[in-house]
């Protein structure tokens, strides 16, 4: 997961404080920032997007349910209320706060709050990755007009390969390498490139530096932390990374 913005929206300068300070020691929180009011919270949630809003109830000229208010039609962060009322609670959860802490709050429940963000987030961020996927799939209409054959140079020859016969293929810094059987060869391309000009159908993303052809998969062996080995017929040993996983499930489950 990528490190989490956040945005403390408190008209007590001591609540604020506390609540950084809990963050601080998080090393998956990212940018931490601050607001007293609701006018000056609209501005810094365009400024830097947060991912989990905590938000006070309570404020003088308009309260928090102000803030979700005003960004109406928007993508809102998961947002956690801090309230030292527990009746605004129910009022909460009728405009989707995710969660609520009551005033005053210990480490614990507040930690576990957090915790409970983290994980929804990545829930969210897997369901993105599956409507990228989809989407792919989408630009990828029969009879797309795709290339066959890929054009190899070595010295002052040009030769071309088929790109059926491709079994994986690996980034090189500004190069990618072609595995085809015993076989490889050296493009001057970026992998992203050559990716968008592969059948989705046909090849995957399995890795931000390796491309594999899903007819050449033989199995996966589960990993840790979500990871796989991916083995090729030839004995080849991939590694599928979490960030990919989607993909690939989502492939091999046609």
């Amino acid at each position: 997961m990528e490190r989490i913005n956040v945005l403390i929206v408190d008209d007590e300068p001591l609540a604020r404080r506390k609540i950084r300070q809990l963050l601080e020691t998080d090393p998956q929180i990212g940018q931490i920032a601050e607001s007293a009011n609701a006018m000056d919270a609209v501005q810094k949630i365009q400024q830097i997007d947060p991912a989990i809003l905590f938000l006070d109830v309570e404020m003088p000229e308009a309260d928090g349910f102000s803030v979700i208010t005003s960004l109406e039609g928007k993508t809102l962060p998961l947002i956690i209320f801090i309230t030292a009322y527990d009746q605004y609670a129910l009022k909460a959860f009728e405009v989707y706060a995710f969660d609520y802490l009551l005033k005053p709050f210990d480490y614990e429940r507040f930690e576990k709050t957090v915790e409970r963000a983290k994980r929804k987030l990545d829930e969210l961020q897997k369901e993105d990755l599956v409507k990228q996927l989809k989407q792919l799939f989408s630009k990828a209409k029969p009879g797309a007009s795709l290339p066959t054959r890929l054009a190899v140079k070595n010295g002052q020859r040009v030769s071309f390969v088929n790109i059926r016969d491709i079994d994986w293929i690996e980034a090189e810094g500004n190069y990618v390498r072609i595995h085809i059987g015993k076989e490889s060869h050296l493009l001057r391309d970026a992998i992203s490139n050559m990716e968008s000009r592969l059948d989705p159908g046909k090849f995957l993303r399995i890795h931000r530096s390796t491309i594999v052809n899903i007819d050449r998969i033989r199995e996966l062996h589960s990993w840790f932390h979500g990871e796989y080995h991916v083995i090729l017929q030839n004995g080849k040993e991939l590694l599928l990374t979490r960030s990919y996983r989607d993909n690939l499930r989502g492939l091999l489950g046609r």
